[in-house]
């Protein structure tokens, strides 16, 4: 029996950091403040700082509630997704809405760009882990990086992880995302534990552009060298690698099921056959036919091919 597909849900998805994770997505695709160099998803539509109710509130918990009624399994349940989750008005109301429903751990992936704001770091408080980013040791860099729209200063968004550190009981897990000739330098990532060093973690993972970017000239820093750059980090550093499920916990898939997570991320055949519990072989004949009718199309990283929605197919 094909799964039902949902407008604000996805997944779940593997992820590298957290398993199996259920998506929530709260911002329609590509609203965040930033546009950041490497971003999976392509380049920012709606560049800002406004929060807003961007989707019903009601939908997406009404949505969740029909997910784990179902029998939902997995590792965590993940606010993230299309754009920045923390952009959403209700995003306090989510969480505890979220918490009561399920005892499955919340995660929330962020830019960090909204942690100055108190009232956002409030409406974290309840999550398990949350997962900032911060991808530059200066000003020069984060704006040659993340591309911030007008009112995020480097100077704020360290002020404002600094604060959260400081208020936040949770589990919290620093990503740094580094670009060959961008911010893979060793007197940058140096700039960067400088920060981290105040603030404290409970990991740093260091993740680099594996999935095709929003610009071609951010290009992955190699292997060799991110194992260097984790040791100047410290020892509760490691680069995020990925994460395979046992192949006997596949089940059935759809073309929906796939269009739905390709429409989300660029996704290897081995990705999608992972997150959606099936077998590689019925991934790569659905994923051959909606290449060929033009819904889906390939393109070749890292000597992998990963498959997303052509434009006008998007949600």
């Amino acid at each position: 029996m094909t799964e039902k597909r949902y407008k604000h849900l996805y997944g779940p998805v593997p992820s590298r950091r957290l398993g199996r994770s259920l998506g929530l997505d709260l911002v329609p695709f590509k609203v965040c403040p930033f546009d950041c160099v490497y971003c999976q998803l392509g380049r920012t539509t709606i560049h800002t700082l406004r929060r807003d109710v961007y989707v019903p509130t009601d939908e997406i918990l009404a949505e969740l509630a029909d997910k784990l009624a179902s029998g939902l399994v997995c590792d965590y349940i993940t606010l993230a997704g299309s754009g920045e989750p923390t952009l959403h008005k209700d995003l306090g109301r989510i969480v505890s809405a979220v918490k009561e429903m399920t005892d499955i751990p919340l995660a929330v992936i962020t830019n960090s760009a909204l942690l100055p704001e108190p009232e956002v770091r409030s409406a974290l408080a309840q999550v398990n882990l949350v997962v900032p980013s911060l991808d530059a040791g200066d000003a020069e860099t984060f704006e040659k990086i993340n591309r911030p729209c007008a009112g995020i200063t480097f100077e704020s968004l360290v002020g404002g992880l600094k604060d959260f550190g400081r208020e936040f009981d949770g589990r919290m897990s620093l990503e740094v995302f580094l670009v060959a000739g961008i911010n893979d330098s060793e007197s940058q990532v140096r700039k960067i534990k400088a920060i981290i060093d105040e603030i404290g973690f409970d990991h740093i993972e260091i993740n680099t552009a594996t999935r095709p970017p929003a610009e071609e000239y951010a290009r992955a820093v190699d292997a060799e060298r991110l194992d260097h750059l984790c040791k100047i980090l410290g020892p509760n550093t490691s680069v995020i690698a990925t994460h395979a499920l046992p192949a006997e916990r596949a089940g059935a898939v759809s073309r929906d099921d796939i269009l739905a997570m390709l429409a989300r991320r660029p996704c290897t055949i081995d990705d999608v056959a992972e997150g959606l519990n099936c077998h590689r072989w019925e991934v790569a004949k659905l994923v051959g036919q909606l290449t060929e009718e033009g819904k889906i199309i390939p393109e070749r990283r890292n000597d992998k091919d990963y498959y997303q929605v052509k434009g006008e197919n998007q949600p």
